[in-house]
């Protein structure tokens, strides 16, 4: 490691030691602080905050996630900053309840249980951990899965609950010569061994919390959500939850029996897909009480009228994340009560 510099972050009076080869936000990992974060990929802006002191350095980022103005002005990617001199940085997304209360960071190996398909492009992909044996984290976050044969990882979200018996199960959209999902295809099978890191990511239930959840997902946004609800149905939850899932068509559509069954551990609950690309649908068929058609942030939008009061967790691709931000930006939903996983794709999956 090389030369390391004291980190102290604003308005929360916490402090950190980082080394110049690792991120501010790796060093916080390490230290145990849980740090606002999302993608950890520079694409995202969770993680945004502002240098008020010191000398900081950036690898290559998103200007998606930070404008070449708001780097002028001072702002950083705590995911992507280096720092070469001790500094003073403002946090500018926090909670201060979860600051001290990080999972460690873990290496587990883990064993193939099994591989499923679930639509014509998302596979479920389930693992039993090895060494050690178990893995510990909060349902909604994400682990890094390494490629075997490389040093490369991709990142996905767990669908399963730390109580889930049957293995820590992954939901991953398949890409044509994708450098990991292709292998799900064809290369990888049950019993082969595969190394995560983690956990990661702030996709979580803050267990104080009362208010009404909204959950808006697409594609293999499923996961952190199913987790959510796994998780608030193993606890008997009281709060209204109501989730919303875009899809082209009813043959995207995947566990709805599970989903109906998850309702009955929830007080109130209502699942409702939107079809993009579809006009009309026998509901009852396909499993589904109460479904909707068009994009699943305009259906939102008619059926929520005052989310102003809501916890709304967003996953799925990016143009769905930012169409859903814009309308809870225009429905005067607080930013912190928007926890969101951007879906991004590597150049090779």
């Amino acid at each position: 490691m090389g030369e390391t510099h004291r980190i102290r972050f604003e308005p929360v009076d916490l402090e950190i030691e980082v080394a110049e080869d690792e991120t501010i936000l790796d060093a916080a990992f390490r230290q145990g602080v849980s740090l606002m974060h999302g993608c950890r990929e520079g694409q995202c802006s969770a993680c945004k905050s502002f240098l008020l002191d010191g000398d900081v350095q950036m690898d290559r980022y998103s200007t998606f996630a930070l404008a070449d103005y708001e780097s002028e002005e001072g702002y950083v990617l705590l995911c992507k900053a280096h720092a070469y001199s001790d500094c003073e940085i403002e946090l500018i997304n926090f909670d201060e309840d979860e600051l001290h209360n990080a999972v460690p960071l873990q290496q587990v190996r883990t064993k193939i249980i099994e591989i499923a398909a679930l639509t014509h492009d998302i596979v479920s992909l389930k693992l039993a951990p090895i060494e050690p044996g178990r893995y510990e984290f909060k349902p909604g976050q994400y682990s890094e899965v390494l490629i075997p044969g490389s040093d490369e990882h991709r990142s996905f979200s767990m669908a399963t609950t730390p109580t889930t018996s049957d293995g820590i199960e992954f939901i991953i959209k398949c890409y044509p010569g994708g450098r990991f999902s292709a292998l799900l295809a064809d290369g990888l099978v049950a019993g082969d061994e595969l190394e995560l890191r983690g956990p990661y990511g702030s996709f979580t239930i803050k267990p104080d919390a009362t208010r009404d959840i909204v959950c808006i997902g697409g594609g293999a946004g499923m996961a952190p959500i199913l987790a959510l609800l796994r998780h608030l149905a193993e606890i008997e939850s009281g709060r209204r939850v109501r989730f919303y899932y875009g899809a082209r068509t009813e043959t995207d559509l995947f566990y709805l029996p599970e989903i109906a069954e998850l309702a009955t551990g929830l007080a109130d609950f209502a699942f409702v897909p939107a079809l993009s690309e579809q006009t009309a649908a026998d509901w009852d068929a396909i499993g589904v009480r109460d479904g909707d058609f068009g994009f699943v942030t305009d259906v939102v939008d008619r059926r929520e009228a005052d989310l102003s009061d809501t916890d709304v967790y967003l996953c799925g691709p990016p143009p769905m994340v930012d169409a859903a931000l814009a309308l809870l930006d225009g429905k005067g939903v607080p930013r912190e009560r928007i926890h969101f996983d951007k879906f991004t794709t590597a150049v090779s999956q």
